[in-house]
């Protein structure tokens, strides 16, 4: 970091996206994961709300606001490195290993749609990045998320409809198979849908990643009134929210083609109008937001702890909801388990300084380094 007080920012941001990200995600954990996209979904006008909130609040966003935090993660990592006198190459490459380690375990036994290989890869992509000027980072970053808006479209519109013996399976893996049955089929379902994923969210989370190490270079993850974070939450926030959430009722009651492409392109600037309300919100925190922030800095324990327990709950092997509640009490219950995580967390982190997943990831990235 740039001073030697901790920057709030960063931990507001993950929280936020944790949110977000949660009540994206249950709409594939706790629903058919393999759907139509171009095919509204719900059974009632709750259903409908509920997905139209959903996508036009937080789908695309929410993992903008993340992959946001990634790049700002990789400028901290390499201060720390310089400061303590670290082999920082060594250090990255066991980082991204560890990422891609628990990426392919958390896809493979809990949830297909991971995104932290898709960070390893591009990652690692970023690492030859690192010394580039904030400049050409926020160029090359823009540039990258325009090409996202403008290949996600069609990869997502001329892909294949799902045969309707792979949803049976689907349902009845998830309905009445065991734990094993089911990581049989996440896993096969992960390995064919990873190149698609790395398509269409890699461009994107480098654009961001981008972003995030420029902020961390410009100062700005410090500084929580510069006028660039001003001028997201005016100028970017309000258009934003409101072209998504039109875009999102396209989607939903139609043309529907027509709606997920918009919700695709106006992505961006909702995420960045969100960057400017978060960046205002990162001031001092009192008794009740202090924990949470806490808890924010255990992201990775959130996430990967968010998928265990909604995967146990949703599935047979669990409490067998799957495809048994309606879309609004599903993020209630994504919103809850992220609460009660955050809780778990904030006592964890009374006596430990890691959440566990990093106490993970850090075993990884420092191993074979010397840290005296």
């Amino acid at each position: 970091m740039t001073s030697n007080t901790r920057a709030l920012m960063p931990d507001m941001l993950r929280l936020v996206a944790l949110f977000g990200i949660v009540v994206v995600n249950v709409q594939f954990i706790a629903f058919s994961a393999l759907q139509d996209f171009t095919v509204p979904a719900g059974e009632s006008v709750a259903d409908a709300v509920t997905l139209w909130l959903v996508n036009g609040l937080a789908l695309m966003k929410s993992y903008g606001l993340f992959s946001c935090m990634f790049g700002v993660g990789l400028g901290f990592l390499m201060c720390s490195a310089e400061r303590r006198g670290l082999a920082f190459g060594r250090i990255y490459r066991n980082r991204m290993i560890g990422l891609l380690l628990l990426g392919l375990a958390h896809g493979c036994l809990f949830f297909p749609g991971d995104i932290l290989v898709t960070y390893a890869f591009t990652g690692a992509i970023l690492y030859g990045l690192r010394n580039w000027p904030v400049r050409r980072l926020v160029g090359l970053g823009a540039g990258l998320l325009l090409l996202q808006v403008v290949l996600s479209p069609p990869l997502i519109l001329l892909a294949p409809a799902t045969p309707d013996p792979l949803l049976q399976l689907e349902r009845a893996v998830l309905t009445s198979g065991s734990f094993w049955d089911a990581v049989a089929f996440r896993t096969v379902g992960y390995m064919i849908m990873l190149p698609s994923l790395l398509l269409i969210q890699g461009f994107s989370a480098l654009g961001w990643f981008c972003l995030g190490l420029a902020a961390v270079k410009a100062g700005m993850i410090d500084d929580a009134e510069h006028p660039l974070w001003q001028r997201a939450r005016r100028q970017c926030l309000l258009p934003g929210l409101m072209l998504s959430l039109l875009g999102a009722a396209l989607w939903q009651w139609g043309p529907a083609e027509v709606g997920l492409v918009m919700t695709i392109l106006v992505a961006p600037l909702s995420t960045l109008g969100y960057l400017g309300v978060i960046a205002w919100l990162a001031r001092a925190p009192g008794p009740l937001m202090q924990p949470l922030l806490a808890a924010g800095g255990s992201s990775l324990s959130i996430y990967l702890g968010q998928s265990i327990l909604l995967s146990t709950l949703f599935s047979a092997y669990g409490l067998g909801l799957w495809g048994e509640v309606d879309r609004l009490t599903a993020v209630a219950v994504a919103v809850f388990v992220t609460l009660l995580l955050i809780a778990a967390l904030s006592l964890w982190r009374r006596h430990f300084a890691l959440g566990p997943f990093e106490w993970i990831l850090r075993r990884m990235t420092y191993a074979g380094v010397d840290t005296r």
